[in-house]
């Protein structure tokens, strides 16, 4: 079948190679894809938030099947377009409607909807620019460090951790009055800070029936130690070394299989990926963030972990038949390390060229930001390139991931030293 992936980052460099390993994906264009992408796939120049464009592209090419990377689309309602356009509605796209989507689009949703089916999540209320001085009263009554969450999407860069009540209030003034994020932070959701340890929670469902993919531990702070601005993500493991068979369960049980319902019960039409961002406090798994999409850079360690052909997946999901299909996944440990511009997440130099990538053994490169110029691959953004490695455990696999890095190079390249340390 004509496979059509949208998005440009390590991510869906990840699902095209991972779809390319089908039989059944004759074709695969990915749209606006990447230099990674290029070499395995063929790039299109479309913007993916322009469904006209999507839809003339998708009809001239015969495209059978719409897979959609990032959140943006899904948000913008890329899934009801098609259910609504009488030349494409037969056409699967693997998201969920915008109804679904706004579990990611706005926080506000996600947690009236987490409490409304009793799925464990930390405190909170939500304020406007017209109740920032409720906000700052609420603020006096939670204990430090104080979570300010812009409702919006602002690209993974929308949550601010604050030690100190003042400064708290001040930034909590900056997003709503100042539009610190834009429209994203016009409503900031404030939450009660919980202790413990993160993990991400990948599922794939069909609306009904749902497969639990590996979990995975991102690392979001640009510096080692988990320090300095939060990013889109440094790096990644997969498994979860303290996700045991307990932790496990009470996740399905409390987590996944509530939210499955929860869709049904509300009349939510989702077929795709959920991310369930949680938190382990004391052995009990708590629900900080849904998305509507896999993590980046987790999908780069999740999706080589997954054995089963990722378009059989996709085709079941379609026809709402997941529970008909076994999931097979890899036993080894699989991390990835995230190497980025020299500045980023601030400002930062794009068209640097890379040099080494032939040169990687034992080791996967999967391109984010970067694009082809006169037959050089060069950075295109601020998370430039992943390298994924297997292992018999997670020690042995990040050693791989490292020892490749050094073959690597572009001007001002940087990365994490210390991705899976915190797990030993």
């Amino acid at each position: 079948m004509t496979i059509l992936l949208l998005g440009s980052g390590g991510r869906e460099h990840a699902l095209a190679w991972k779809m390319l390993q089908s039989s059944k994906c004759t074709h695969l264009f990915v749209a606006p894809g990447n230099a990674g992408t290029e070499t395995i796939a063929k790039n299109v120049n479309l913007n993916i938030l322009d469904f006209e464009a999507i839809k003339t592209f998708v009809i001239q090419e015969n495209v059978e099947m719409v897979v959609v990377g990032p959140e943006d689309p899904l948000v913008h309602g890329i899934y009801d377009f098609f259910r609504n356009d009488s030349q494409l509605k037969n056409i699967p796209v693997i998201g969920p409607s915008k109804n679904g989507a706004q579990l990611e689009g706005s926080k506000e949703f996600a947690k009236q909807f987490l409490v409304k089916h009793n799925i464990p999540t930390a405190g909170y209320d939500s304020f406007t620019a017209e109740t920032v001085e409720k906000g700052c009263a609420f603020l006096e009554t939670l204990k430090p460090p104080y979570v300010l969450k812009a409702d919006g999407l602002a690209a993974g860069k929308g949550v601010l951790i604050i030690n100190d009540i003042e400064e708290a209030k001040v930034e909590l003034h900056n997003m709503l009055v100042n539009q610190k994020f834009g429209q994203a932070s016009s409503k900031v959701v404030i939450e009660e800070f919980l202790d413990g340890i993160e993990l991400s929670c990948f599922v794939l469902t069909d609306g009904k029936n749902y497969k639990i993919l590996p979990t995975a531990k991102d690392y979001k702070r640009i510096g080692d130690g988990d320090t300095g601005l939060n990013t889109g993500g440094m790096g990644a493991v997969s498994p979860v070394p303290f996700a045991d068979a307990v932790l496990l369960e009470k996740i399905e049980t409390r987590i996944v299989k509530p939210t499955i319902e929860g869709f049904q019960k509300d009349g939510i039409e989702y077929k795709g990926f959920v991310f369930i961002g949680l938190i382990n406090v004391k052995g009990e798994p708590i629900v900080i963030e849904y998305n509507v999409r896999m993590g980046d850079p987790e999908t780069e360690v999740v999706v080589p972990r997954i054995k089963t052909d990722l378009v059989e997946l996709f085709q079941a999901v379609a026809n709402q038949t997941l529970n008909e299909i076994t999931l097979e996944i890899d036993q080894r440990s699989a991390t990835t390390v995230m190497l980025v511009s020299g500045g980023y997440p601030e400002d930062y130099e794009k068209g640097k060229a890379i040099s080494g990538i032939e040169n990687i053994s034992d080791s996967i490169v999967f391109h984010a930001g970067t694009k082809s110029e006169n037959g050089q691959v060069v950075s295109n953004g601020g998370r430039v390139l992943a390298v994924t490695s297997f292992g018999d455990n997670f020690q042995e696999a990040i050693k791989k991931s490292y020892q490749n890095i050094e073959k690597l190079h572009f001007d001002k390249m940087y990365f994490r030293k210390d991705i899976g340390r915190d797990l030993l």
